[in-house]
């Protein structure tokens, strides 16, 4: 038997790699980490932990905007400079806490870029390092249009590290990223211009929750502009000039590339051992094997169809590291996964979509629950809140949508409900605590479920 440095080499350390990391260091295999950034990676350095921590406060203000003229009197204000520190005492010590508790774990780590020698070896850090199997989970980075001063362009890294705000912002892309943070900093006093190539935004959300927060945003102020081509951006004195293909022009203060994101493949020289990937990511099997035995890939890297989300990648570590510990032979089998985007209020989707069901009426009934209207009492002032459900011939719950500022909470019970494939009788076992967002929906849920 051939003789490596380790049993498993995990190139990145982002949430698609460390969970399986432990895992195997825990059965008893010797694992290393290869990280050319801040161990951890982009969600908890770069994304989602500071995009939410940062929203935190927005949330406060549009919470707050529904009790005005009912028991709340006054404006409150969002401080960028100070709700940026707190953001910087908070995140900034995430990645040495994990970089500390992976070592304890007798985890290795070596600060370097990967490029594969052969399919047992890569090259990092000057130095050449061998292992039985390897994982890629190097994840993804914004994709900037190339155009004329794209240069000129930041991407979400460059916003989330902002120490002021702009008076005006621009965002290219009405994608998730581009609605989220437009909502954020026009709460925070910001001017904001969305401009997206397609017809409207965040395909594979419920059409009519999409229009309601687009529609929320224009009475906000927020301008947007759809069915247009970013040509260029120039340089006019202190300021930005965005100027598209019909002949628009938005003179602006900072623009934001939300145009996408690709996979990190170019620095690995996959090519040298064969390895395939395309323009969406690696390719994989159902075992998250790549072409090449004993190579996987992990997280927002591959090519899939599934969401690229962080417990999508989580859930892929942990089956790899059941894998690679003998534990399971079986392919990855998804469950339904959540998806939410962090407008104002949010919108979040799991499983069938109402337009998937309303395509084969014979399989699928449709239910609409106003519960913000009938729960008012519960969800703080919120009568537009609203959730879609799509049950199968059998009565089990298969999909949902929810509008509400609770809707990440509530798409989480629901997922639970269509995972465990809950009847009227199972959730009768639990006892919830009331009064609450989640035991009033599951009051008007419960009559459309099965029963036994």
């Amino acid at each position: 038997m051939t003789n490596y440095d380790y049993d498993v080499m995990f190139i990145g350390s982002g949430h698609a790699n460390w969970h399986a990391a432990l895992a195997l260091r825990k059965a008893g295999k010797k694992v290393v980490l290869i990280e050319k950034d801040l161990i951890a990676g982009t969600c908890t350095n770069y994304g989602c932990n500071a995009k939410i921590l940062l929203d935190g406060a927005a949330d406060v203000l549009h919470q707050a905007a529904a009790y005005q003229g009912k028991g709340i009197a006054g404006d409150l204000k969002i401080d960028w400079s100070d709700l940026m520190k707190y953001k910087h005492q908070t995140i900034n010590p995430l990645h040495l806490l994990l970089e500390k508790q992976f070592k304890a774990a007798g985890i290795e780590i070596i600060d370097g870029t990967a490029a594969f020698v052969d399919q047992h070896t890569v090259e990092a850090a000057g130095k050449t390092i061998s292992a039985q199997d390897i994982i890629i989970g190097t994840g993804q980075r914004p994709s900037i249009l190339p155009i004329p001063g794209k240069e000129l362009m930041h991407d979400s890294r460059d916003f989330l590290d902002l120490p002021e705000l702009p008076a005006h912002m621009t965002f290219i892309g009405a994608g998730i990223i581009s609605l989220e943070f437009a909502m954020l900093v026009q709460a925070a006093g910001t001017q904001v211009t969305i401009i997206e190539f397609a017809e409207t935004a965040l395909r594979g959300f419920e059409k009519k929750y999409v229009e309601q927060i687009l529609q929320q945003m224009r009475d906000l102020g927020i301008e947007l502009h759809f069915k247009e081509a970013v040509q260029s951006v120039e340089q006019q004195d202190s300021r930005l000039l965005v100027k598209t293909a019909s002949g628009l022009a938005v003179t602006t203060d900072y623009v934001v590339a939300g145009t996408g994101r690709i996979p990190n493949v170019e620095e690995l020289n996959l090519d040298k051992v064969g390895v395939k990937f395309d323009k969406t990511g690696i390719l994989v099997d159902d075992h998250l094997q790549t072409n090449v035995e004993h190579i996987y890939a992990s997280g927002d890297v591959i090519a899939k169809r599934i969401p690229k989300l962080t417990p999508t990648a989580t859930f892929e570590s942990n089956y790899l590291a059941a894998l690679l510990a003998g534990q399971t032979t079986a392919p990855i089998k998804y469950p339904a996964v959540a998806s939410v985007v962090f407008t104002l209020p949010r919108i979040a989707q799991v499983g069938v979509t109402s337009e998937q069901a309303a395509a084969h009426p014979d399989d699928y009934q449709i239910v609409t629950l106003p519960y913000g209207t009938v729960l008012r009492f519960q969800t703080k002032n919120e009568p537009a809140a609203e959730a879609t459900l799509v049950f199968d011939q059998d009565h089990y719950l298969v999909g949902a949508s929810v509008y509400g500022d609770e809707a990440p909470e509530l798409i989480n019970f629901l997922t639970m409900v269509i995972s465990q494939k809950l009847t009227q009788a199972k959730l009768n076992q639990a006892v919830f605590a009331f009064p609450s967002q989640t035991i009033g929906l599951l009051s008007m849920l419960s009559p459309y479920l099965k029963q036994f």
